[in-house]
């Protein structure tokens, strides 16, 4: 580009047989199978994976107690590895229901067998998708980490690829010395792997109406700091999880405790999108629920080392999208294969990547592309994922309707109905109206207030996104969109009181009272993300897009 000239060069091209977005479990497991069934046949395929996060595993982020059958159907001679990213087993599961002031054990007899986490693994999920790049890498994928798909590349109504984002932009959108033009990475098929309300899967499901015949999505968030706690408070393979307080019954979620490694504990709260008070913070009930008589003794002592969040695709059966377009398909957290009750997806993230890389092998090999793949859409339901989401269609919606008291028992009931009998009385669900249109106005309820943070047990967000490492360069466009910044004033602000400050778990947004108009002010520095804003925004007048390439967390061992 000459000095001093604003014209934007066209964008190099490069040439893939696939191309996938998304450097998470599901991508990655879809480019090694891919490359597995082509050394198997005697022939090649060049497969990409692009990444936002700075590294592979740098923006992955869960619980995250895994269970294994997805790696050990990709990889069965993993838990020989050396460097393996599991290795703690699951010794005990605890289930609480939490009051004020106490609550009780739930004998685990009591509960379905799928809910039993015996044989299921506790780590990092960011660890497990480094390790799987460094497997992916070995069999010859390229990974491009640092370089985000900002755009579907469509022609003649198909997919033919995807651009990754230009970099060197000012706040403005003005190139800048260092303007770097984003490249066109095109493909006989283009495979999203892009986690939870991805904004390429957004785009596809619009254009392509994948979801006409799905129910609503739904959605958490969830919210996880790290601990390393004292040899004392440590329990080796412990799996708890809490139900309750400090929630209201009419909102859904709760607690998880995994104890692993080395003195390491994962703690984190699940806040389900639905809940209807504006003024509910979930990054605020995540700090109350430490502070329970059941749970703070585990932090006695303790040091916090690590922070994120982000949000969780809660929908399941009733409302995965149609997953096959013309020239590619969705996979993983893009579909929306995380198990609820479960509080497990990575699993069927390896599944479905490793089921449509089956079904595009095949075309491949026929000499086929840019065409839509039937026989994923057709296989998925009949396979693994399905039957591990049929059982559980129920449970979410039944604790939406009746709340966390009646909604969890017939949910229970429900899923013992499935396994002993096969069918429910309940049929299948539906999940109502999607989680944006369930705030009620500030006028209707009673604000919540939240305790100050002490700083030793309970902190605020500021510090508390100190330690995501999330960063992003400031002279950049704000990848955050408001569409009508006067509709944000006159309703987000006016009608529901501003929870945009209250739902963000970052703060990343802020009505400031200056004078006689309040001003929306946008930290998009802090954004580690989570999407939640894409979600919860109830007039769905923020849009989340991809930032400049690498910007965002930089988890370590989350």
């Amino acid at each position: 580009m000459a000095e001093g000239s604003t014209e934007i060069p066209a964008r190099e091209a490069m040439e893939f047989d696939v191309v996938i977005a998304g450097g998470g479990p599901a991508g990655l497991a879809t480019a090694i199978r891919l490359k597995q069934l082509a050394a198997e046949s005697g022939s090649d395929l060049s497969v990409v994976v692009v990444e936002k996060g700075s590294e592979i595993g740098a923006h992955i982020l869960s619980g995250a107690v895994i269970d294994p059958i997805g790696l050990d159907r990709l990889l069965p001679e993993w838990r020989g590895d050396p460097e393996r990213p599991l290795t703690t087993q699951v010794e005990k599961d605890e289930f609480l229901f939490l009051g004020a002031g106490g609550g009780v054990k739930i004998p685990t007899v009591t509960l379905p067998r799928l809910m039993n986490n015996h044989g299921n693994f506790i780590g990092s999920l960011g660890n497990v998708a480094r390790w799987l790049g460094r497997q992916a890498e070995a069999l010859g994928v390229e990974i491009y980490p640092g370089f985000p798909a900002s755009e579907l590349l469509i022609e003649d109504g198909k997919v033919v690829g995807v651009a990754t984002g230009d970099m060197g932009l000012d706040r403005s959108g003005e190139p800048k010395g260092d303007f770097t033009r984003g490249m066109e990475l095109r493909g006989r098929y283009t495979v999203l792997a892009e986690g939870a309300r991805g904004s390429l899967t957004k785009q596809a499901i619009a254009r392509y109406e994948l979801n006409k015949n799905s129910d609503h999505q739904k959605y958490g968030l969830g919210v996880k700091e790290l601990w390393q706690v004292q040899p004392d408070k440590f329990r080796r393979g412990l799996v708890q999880h809490s139900m309750g307080w400090p929630l209201p019954n009419k909102a859904g979620g709760g607690s998880w405790l995994y104890h692993y490694d080395d003195n390491l504990v994962s703690v984190g709260f699940v806040t389900h999108l639905n809940y209807e008070n504006p003024t509910l913070s979930p990054f605020d009930e995540f700090q109350r629920v430490k502070t329970h008589p059941m749970i703070r003794d585990t932090f006695e002592g303790a040091k916090r080392i690590g922070y994120g969040a982000r949000a969780i695709m809660e929908g399941g059966w009733q409302s995965v999208p149609r997953l096959t377009f013309p020239g590619g398909c969705l996979v993983g957290d893009s579909a929306g294969f995380v198990n609820v009750p479960r509080i497990k997806g990575s699993h069927n993230a390896l599944l479905s990547g490793m089921l449509a890389a089956e079904h595009l092998f095949e075309a491949l090999v026929a000499g086929r592309g840019q065409d839509e793949v039937e026989g994923y859409e057709e296989a998925w339901r009949g396979s693994e994922i399905g039957h591990d989401l049929y059982r559980v269609r129920n449970v979410k919606p039944l604790w939406s309707r009746y709340g966390t008291l009646v909604g969890i028992g017939l949910g229970g009931v429900d899923m013992w109905m499935t396994e002993l009998l096969g069918s429910s009385l309940f049929g299948t669900l539906s999940h109502g109206k999607p989680d944006h249109e369930s705030l009620k106005p500030l006028s209707e309820v009673t604000p919540i207030r939240y305790p100050r943070p002490d700083g030793v047990l309970t902190f605020d967000r500021l510090s508390s996104v100190f330690l995501s490492n999330t960063n992003h360069e400031e002279d950049q466009p704000v990848h955050l969109k408001v569409k009508d910044m006067e509709l944000q004033k006159r309703s987000e602000h006016d009608v529901f009181g501003g929870p945009s400050g209250r739902y963000c778990p970052a703060g990343v947004y802020e009505w400031l009272e200056e004078g006689t108009e309040p001003r929306f002010v946008i930290n998009a520095q802090n954004c580690v993300h989570c999407k939640t804003c894409d979600i919860k925004d109830p007039n769905q007048n923020i849009t989340w897009v991809t930032p400049e390439g690498g910007g965002g967390p930089n988890y370590a061992g989350m």
